[in-house]
């Protein structure tokens, strides 16, 4: 019988594939890692400080500047982002004229370091520092809810404007104005440059800084007031309100895609994926799938808890955290059983069609197969970060594409930035999974065609990554539509080992270069040990599974043709 281990009938050849991978390398390499590597980059990356060094200099601050007389004690360091503004930055290119200008005073990245019980008064006291230089340039003190929480209960309807005035010690503004007076000198600001746009009756004191501008955004201090004194003082620029409505509209066409486009269309394949378990069972094995769903709920679980400090930020109570990570540990479970039953009901699929896409430990060639796979799976994962790339390019140039950041994806508020590379597992075993292997069988059940399986299966996953902070998010569907049609491409053309080595390696290198270009030896270690490790992780299969174990094959496989039909079924079944 034919063996789908075999390598004929694959295309491209070895020799092609390799020239493209290396096309792709060079593409990547100019477009995404050069701009990186560049001397104001570079410059701005020797600059950066740690979090030690940031915490050493809160703590500086915090006994030069408040009644205390000794070391607040262990902190918390996170990272944060003024978002809005670096987004509106971004989209008008004006991005270097404010870095040379203002992002001392008025930095774009910050460590918030967070002190407990800091005096013995007030029970918290919060630390901006520069991410570049270490220069703090802002704090808070609250010994009830930070100024994050009270102003997401003032929307909820759950604490009013009259209360939290009566919080701040019902102060007069000319009351405010000279609480604010003795700060000004302290962050570098002159009093003749500030002019107050806060009106009596109002929440906190807002000045405008005179010059301070950059296209239509504008520098402001804002200080707020707890017991009739200075609570907190923040330095930020604000864009237009124009950007900002319009980063509003498009956030909520973001959430019309994830949940529609993506939670209720994966929510229905997953029912659809029990239900063909079932009445594919006599092609497949509920066996099967049990190590790499477990692997995913794992690896998820080892990520949700990797984000506590950037969840501990805002002084959530311990029993909130303890409650939310019970519910997402269900989720997750609920996550995992869909792709373990995505991965038995896909595989009875495709072998009741006589089509073997993803070989078992106990067939012929299996080990060879997997490091074959590997191999295929570095070539496509540079190829499809060469055409990422020029897609990228192109939409930036054609539709105006900007993006911004967003804290809650940083490395730097993670436990244990080292483990990020690890969801990159998580991606390709399940996304590979249930957009491919299963999604990909069950749509052309319904729609009977190959390419319309393929696109609806994609567009499902692509919609999936609406809520990344890029923009026109309509983008990013797109763009990711595209890749996702290749993902099919390689997992029809050589199955599902190879699109979730393909998968894996193109998170991990991008998910690796974060670790690296945060610097440091462990990081530019840990990088290339996770570039490396599917090739480990292979190599170690490979020795488990050595040439001539294992046994003939009990199914036919269909052998695949030398051009791939990738838009109608094949003659015999295969697509």
């Amino acid at each position: 019988m034919n063996s789908v281990f075999s390598s004929s009938g694959r295309v491209p050849k070895q020799s092609t594939l390799w020239v493209l991978a290396g096309i792709g390398l060079v593409i990547f390499t100019l477009l995404q890692i050069l701009p990186m590597t560049s001397l104001d980059s570079l410059g701005q990356i020797q600059k950066t400080i740690t979090k030690q060094q940031a915490e050493k200099a809160a703590a500086e601050f915090a006994i030069s500047t408040f009644d205390i007389t000794n070391p607040p004690g262990k902190a918390l360091v996170t990272y944060d982002s003024q978002s809005n503004i670096y987004g509106y930055l971004v989209r008008e290119k004006v991005m270097d004229t404010y870095l040379k200008t203002y992002n001392e005073q008025f930095p774009l990245e910050v460590f918030r370091v967070r002190f407990d019980n800091a005096d013995g008064t007030r029970s918290t006291l919060t630390v901006d520092v520069n991410l570049s230089g270490g220069k703090v340039v802002g704090f808070e003190r609250f010994s009830t809810y930070s100024n994050t929480v009270k102003e997401q209960l003032l929307k909820l309807g759950w604490e009013s404007v009259e209360s939290l005035l009566s919080l701040e010690g019902d102060l007069s503004l000319a009351d405010k104005e000279r609480l604010a007076q003795p700060y000004f000198s302290t962050f570098g600001f002159e009093h003749a440059d500030l002019k107050a746009v806060s009106s009596e009756g109002e929440l906190g004191l807002v000045y405008k800084v005179a010059g301070y501008d950059v296209g239509q955004s504008q520098g402001f201090i804002k200080f707020n007031y707890e017991f009739g004194t200075v609570s907190a003082v923040q330095t930020y620029f604000e864009p237009p309100a124009a950007h900002m409505t319009y980063v509003k509209d498009q956030k909520s066409l973001a959430g019309w895609f994830f949940w529609i486009g993506y939670a209720l269309f994966t929510f229905i394949l997953g029912i659809l994926a029990i239900i063909f378990s079932v009445k594919t069972r006599p092609f497949s094995s509920f066996v099967r799938g049990i190590v790499l769903s477990s692997i995913y709920f794992i690896f998820s679980m080892v990520g949700a808890l990797n984000l506590l400090p950037y969840l501990q930020k805002d002084g959530f109570d311990p029993a909130a955290l303890i409650v939310g990570f019970v519910i997402q540990g269900l989720l997750t479970l609920l996550i995992s059983a869909s792709i373990y039953f995505s991965l038995v009901g896909g595989d009875g699929l495709w072998r009741k069609q006589g089509i073997n896409l993803w070989g078992r430990a106990n067939e012929a060639g299996y080990g060879q197969s997997v490091v074959y796979s590997m191999r295929e799976g570095y070539q496509w994962a540079l190829v499809l970060l060469g055409l990422q790339s020029i897609i990228f390019l192109i939409f930036e140039k054609s539709f105006g594409v900007w993006s911004t950041t967003d804290a809650a994806q940083s490395p730097y508020n993670m436990a244990y930035p080292l483990l990020l590379p690890l969801l990159a597992w998580v991606a390709g075993i399940g996304e590979e999974a249930v957009y491919r292997l299963f999604g990909i069988p069950m749509l052309k059940n319904i729609f009977r065609s190959t390419f319309i399986a393929c696109f609806l299966s994609s567009l499902i996953w692509a919609f999936g990554h609406s809520l990344y902070p890029i923009f026109p998010v309509y983008s990013r569907p797109i763009e990711l539509t595209l890749i996702g049609l290749m993902f099919s491409f390689i997992f029809l053309r050589y199955g599902y080992i190879t699109a979730m080595f393909t998968h894996v390696i193109f998170n991990s290198i991008l998910m690796s270069l974060s670790l690296i270009f945060m610097g440091g030896a462990l990081n530019w270690s840990a990088g290339l040990f996770y570039i490396a490790l599917p090739a480990l992780v292979a190599f170690v299969i490979y020795l488990f599974n050595p040439p001539g174990r294992g046994r003939p094959q009990n199914r036919p496989v269909i052998q695949q043709k030398e051009e791939p039909q990738f838009t109608t079924p094949h003659p015999e079944g295969h697509l």
